[in-house]
């Protein structure tokens, strides 16, 4: 009967990266909701695209 798989505990990153996630998630809620009532700031939009883009690469690496 094998016994669990080997190789480094992903618990502690699989976290980090969730937390990132909805971190992420929050922060397009706020950037949306700043632009339906104040308008747009494109800073605000890239400021996230770069945000997104980290939680990515984050998650990519981590796999």
């Amino acid at each position: 009967m094998p016994g669990p798989p080997k190789g480094p505990p992903h618990g502690s990153a699989d976290c980090s990266v969730r937390a990132m996630g909805a971190l992420t998630a929050s922060a397009l809620v706020a950037v949306t909701a700043h632009t339906v009532a104040l308008g747009g700031d494109g800073r605000l939009w890239f400021g996230w695209v770069v945000l997104g883009l980290l939680t990515l690469a984050t998650a990519v690496t981590r796999s």
